[in-house]
């Protein structure tokens, strides 16, 4: 099994404002975001760098950079970063002037928001929007909710700034047996309108999210990405039969667990203590445990194996050792996969 660290990597690395605590708050962040945003396609030549680090678009002076289309612009120009920021802004905007290419015919991609520019990039490239993601998620995910907040009592998973979106989702209503195990689904979905990562997604079934979001004990993980380029939307398809598929999969389990529980609730374990003791003893369970589980099941009527496990849950919990109740745990929750032997 996998421990994924994905999300983890993204609670580190946000800060509050990027933080939201609901799936319909971060929709409409990323709504407003694209809303208020604008593609505007500049000849080389038509864009000009000011002597205070202003853009002017055309006719249109005073736009400002912010860190990352400042990166990608001085990526364009084939100089780095760090040695433009230890220039005066007069002698960085000569420096940038004189080697942004001027000559070209293919146009800069330029996202502005009012007078911001959120990003530059060339014709190959093809902007996908968050909403474009999120809405796969409410088609197909409507009741996935985030985890727990995380330990630093602000970051919930859902996370949205001016590089990125990232979303993590979990199904705490979804736990399944797999393989005599109890897992829930759930999925990470990310992309960037401004091409500072992939879009992508990926699902699993997990046993344990800690506060910190590292999610534990991962099995069936599947992973799907692309760049932006000009065939980003196909992958809109790829990405909507990931997260459908962990549907189908959570809804055939669920509807087999609850089946399993069913039984369990009809048939017996055994008909005496003789043959209940004998059973549990045979799976594991403790004699001193399994007498005290007995007295409470016989209270309830009959030594059904939904009656024994609940009896046997309610007994673990006075050991002792988190370690050995972890232990005798899951012995227990196995016995439930008796009632298909049966």
């Amino acid at each position: 099994m996998a421990t994924l660290t994905r999300a983890n990597e993204e609670l580190f690395r946000r800060t509050p404002d990027q933080c939201f605590a609901t799936f319909d708050a971060l929709y409409q962040k990323c709504q407003d975001d694209q809303e208020s945003a604008e593609d505007q396609w500049i000849l080389p030549q038509n864009l000009v760098v000011t002597h205070d680090l202003t853009v002017s678009l055309g006719d249109t002076p005073d736009y400002n950079l912010n860190d990352w289309s400042f990166s990608q612009l001085c990526r364009t120009a084939r100089v780095h970063k760090d040695t433009i920021n230890r220039l005066s802004p007069k002698t960085a905007s000569k420096a940038l002037e004189e080697t942004l290419p001027s000559t070209a015919d293919k146009p800069y991609q330029i996202l502005t928001v009012n007078d911001e520019i959120r990003s530059v990039h060339g014709v190959a490239y093809t902007r996908l929007w968050n909403t474009e993601m999120l809405d796969i998620a409410k088609e197909f995910a409507s009741d996935f909710v985030p985890p727990q907040t995380a330990a630093d009592g602000e970051s919930t998973g859902l996370y949205c700034g001016q590089q990125d979106m990232f979303a993590f989702l979990i199904d705490p209503t979804g736990w399944a047996e797999i393989e005599g195990e109890a897992f829930a689904p759930g999925f990470f979905l990310w992309n960037s309108e401004v091409g500072r990562r992939t879009m992508g997604v990926q699902t699993f079934w997990f046993q344990k999210v800690c506060r910190n979001h590292i999610v534990w004990d991962a099995t069936e993980v599947v992973e799907f990405n692309r760049k932006h380029t000009a065939n980003v939307r196909d992958g809109l398809p790829e990405v909507r039969n990931v997260i459908e598929s962990l549907i189908a999969k959570r809804d055939e389990r669920r509807d087999g667990f609850v089946n399993c529980v069913r039984k369990a609730m009809r048939e017996k374990l055994g008909h005496d203590d003789e043959q209940v003791l004998s059973v549990l003893t045979k799976e594991g369970v403790p004699r001193h445990l399994i007498k005290d589980a007995m007295e409470i099941a016989r209270q309830h009527g009959a030594f059904t194996i939904f009656a024994l496990v609940d009896a046997l849950t309610q007994v673990t919990q006075r050991v002792q050792l988190a370690g050995d109740r972890t232990e005798m745990d899951a012995k227990v929750g196995k016995l439930l996969s008796l009632a298909l032997a049966v």
